[in-house]
């Protein structure tokens, strides 16, 4: 009797514990089922937009001179520091010239002789030959005055700022140059532009450039040199544009960004409220709306246009973009769409 008793006792908790456990994982699996999250959202369309593209670079000088002898020999004097502004022409070094002197006391020397046997000649009193001789040698002896004198007295050819200065008085000249003189207007910077636009770029044609020293503001150039080849590995072709420089603002070095205007395209546009960055990384993405559910998509973003960004890759038109209510969004997850 005590034994049918227990029995039943161990049968009555089993079942107990059976329906308790079965309670359990009904409360689980409603537990784990995704949550339904209100979203607003808009029709990815076609847009009629400028076709402008930028690209990236460091100005650079428009012509770099490196200021340097013909030989080596000590430098007597520079007479300009990094900084100065230079003409054309003028007197930056004087180098060493210990024979200079004494060649054009020979000069002279050559030319009062000339004088003189150039009466003789006219009386018949000399050759014609001794004369002609004795221009020759006064010939020679101006052409090596002239080559010691470009050699010790150096000059610059170009208008603009010594950058560089990397000697003494006194020093020896050795390989390194003494001086260098940039041209500062106009300056130039020279962009890869993709092989796609090579028909679109024409010489001349206005761009615009921001500096990242002077923010948003924005400085004028053209197009300068349209390079005649493609590179077979990147499929670009290079660009160079002249910046114009009158007030100077513009250094060499400075880091650039140049916009080419291209006239009008059809592009996908959506509000930028759509668009997210992923947390740890540069990349962007949008949540997009099918069969009920968000779905994960990355973007490759345009130009930021007013309130809204032109989208280069990633979805297409017609497509339906979750513009509010993103926090919420994972991939695969339930949307209620709220139409305001």
């Amino acid at each position: 009797m005590k034994k049918s008793h227990y029995l039943s006792l161990a049968a009555l908790v089993g079942l107990t514990l059976f329906a308790s456990c079965g309670k359990k994982k009904q409360v689980e699996s409603a537990d784990e089922a995704p949550e339904t999250v209100k979203v607003s959202t808009t029709i990815a369309q076609l847009q009629t937009v400028a076709d402008i593209q930028t690209y990236t670079a460091n100005v650079q000088a428009e012509v770099i001179n490196q200021i340097t002898p013909l030989s080596p020999g000590r430098i007597e004097k520079i007479f300009v520091e990094v900084g100065d502004r230079v003409a054309k022409d003028q007197l930056l070094v004087q180098m060493e010239s210990s024979n200079l002197q004494q060649q054009k006391t020979q000069l002279a020397n050559l030319q009062r002789d000339y004088n003189r046997y150039s009466e003789l000649l006219a009386v018949g009193g000399i050759a014609q030959q001794t004369v002609d001789q004795l221009k020759t040698q006064i010939d020679m002896l101006v052409t090596a005055i002239d080559n010691i004198e470009t050699n010790t007295q150096l000059r610059s050819p170009i208008k603009g700022v010594i950058t560089a200065r990397n000697y003494d008085n006194g020093n020896v000249f050795a390989q390194t140059p003494i001086l260098t003189v940039q041209q500062l207007n106009p300056l130039k910077a020279v962009i890869n532009v993709s092989e796609s636009d090579f028909t679109k770029v024409k010489h001349g044609m206005p761009v615009s450039i921001k500096l990242d020293v002077y923010g948003d503001e924005e400085f004028t150039g053209r197009v300068s040199v349209i390079y005649p080849t493609i590179d077979a590995a990147t499929h670009t072709f290079g660009v160079e544009v002249a910046i114009h420089n009158s007030n100077s603002r513009v250094r060499p070095g400075m880091y650039s960004r140049i916009s080419l205007n291209f006239g009008n395209k059809e592009s996908i546009v959506i509000p930028d409220g759509a668009v997210q960055k992923q947390a740890g990384a540069n990349d962007k993405y949008v949540y997009t709306v099918a069969g009920g559910k968000a779905h994960y998509q990355k973007v490759e973003l345009g130009q930021r246009l007013d309130t809204n960004y032109e989208i280069l890759s990633g979805i297409t038109p017609g497509q339906e973009v979750v513009t509010a209510g993103q926090t919420r969004l994972l991939e695969g997850t339930p949307v209620e769409i709220i139409h305001n």
